[in-house]
């Protein structure tokens, strides 16, 4: 069965009540798009204390609010924005990215997120970020060998060389050694 997209996971809330609605917009917002109430301002039109009412359940968004919401949100997600690089992290790994946008070669490439808890999450996000049209997958060692079995797509290993020199160190001052 084909996943939803954040996009279209946020349409099905808002039929559902406006409380799921909200719901979904805030983690649209926060952790799949990660952009500002601002930024989704801008973009749709609507006046961001308008926004900031309706994601305080103060307001409920109108057919016409509810529209520029999506139009807004499709030009952050909209695949046809270019060519991206899914990024297979946790959320506190993808916390630590500045930039979602690098330019590589002359090329601008977007980094689309997609947080997991588990490798089960990983996996099924791999396969999301290749029907999405991910040019490449990025990953954790512990399952890119089994993301490159799935996917035809290059999956390039994140070895995180001095961070994990530092969690070392931090380990050994927590277990006072």
């Amino acid at each position: 069965m084909r996943q939803l997209d954040p996009i279209d996971q946020l349409v099905r809330a808002a039929l559902v009540s406006d409380e799921e609605f909200v719901t979904s917009l805030d983690d649209l917002l926060k952790h799949d798009l990660r952009i500002s109430v601002r930024e989704l301002s801008e973009k749709s039109g609507i006046a961001q204390s308008s926004l900031y009412k309706i994601l305080h359940g103060k307001r409920s968004p109108n057919l016409s609010t509810l529209r520029d919401i999506i139009r807004a949100l499709r030009t952050f997600y909209s695949p046809s924005e270019g060519e991206f690089i899914g990024l297979i992290a946790a959320r506190s790994v993808l916390d630590t990215i500045e930039e979602r946008t690098m330019e590589i070669g002359g090329k601008k490439i977007r980094v689309r997120e997609y947080p997991v808890h588990a490798w089960e999450d990983a996996i099924v996000a791999a396969v999301q970020a290749e029907r999405e049209n991910a040019v490449a997958i990025v990953c954790a060692p512990i399952i890119s060998s089994v993301i490159e079995k799935l996917v035809t797509i290059p999956v390039a290993t994140i070895i995180p060389k001095e961070s994990v020199q530092r969690a070392i160190e931090l380990a050994a001052r927590k277990a006072r050694l």
